[in-house]
């Protein structure tokens, strides 16, 4: 019997892409990382009725297929921010991240907590990140547009700046309509 060696590259490129899978942070290191002067996190599963669906299709989102939670960030009673974990396919494989959100409806901080795909990791650099600070329902929030893109990391960075935009125009929506305290 004749066994065949391979080098260790060859081994790794046929390796499936979840062999890669990294995780970062979890949601609670994330939620004190953005809101460290918080001293309480109130979760809430809001709930979309057929105006709200309408409204993100309005602004050619995808509307959720399920309740996402949104723990509201407090200190003394107000409110801080608010914090959602959501997902988005990079190329093969979900991103988990986690989004927080100023109480005036602009992005405060976005934290990468998994990373399943085996290239594109770079959107977990700070640089990349900050890039979304401050902005708001009313940005662009298009890579090409405010976000860069990063050679290598194009599917990763297209599609979680789609999922940051999606959560920041529903945080905004539900903000607006009194379905979180302010």
């Amino acid at each position: 019997m004749r066994v065949t060696l391979l080098p260790a590259a060859a081994i790794v490129a046929l390796a499936p892409a979840g062999a890669f899978a990294v995780d970062y942070m979890s949601a609670e290191q994330a939620q004190k990382r953005m809101f460290p002067q918080a001293d309480a996190f109130e979760r809430l599963e809001p709930v979309l009725d057929a105006d709200d669906m309408r409204r993100l299709n309005d602004a050619g989102l995808k509307p959720y297929p399920r309740r996402l939670p949104v723990h509201v960030a407090k200190q003394g009673g107000g409110t801080l921010g608010y914090f959602v974990v959501d997902e988005a396919v990079g190329k093969f494989e979900r991103i988990t991240y986690a989004l927080g959100m100023n109480a005036d409806g602009s992005v405060r901080q976005l934290e990468i907590l998994s990373y399943r795909e085996s290239h594109g990791h770079e959107i977990r650099l700070p640089a990349w990140r900050r890039q979304f600070e401050g902005k708001t329902a009313g940005s662009p929030l298009r890579v090409g547009d405010d976000i860069a893109n990063i050679s290598g990391a194009t599917l990763s960075c297209a599609h979680v700046t789609d999922g940051v935009r999606r959560d920041v125009v529903w945080l905004d929506m539900l903000r607006r309509a009194g379905k979180l305290p302010s």
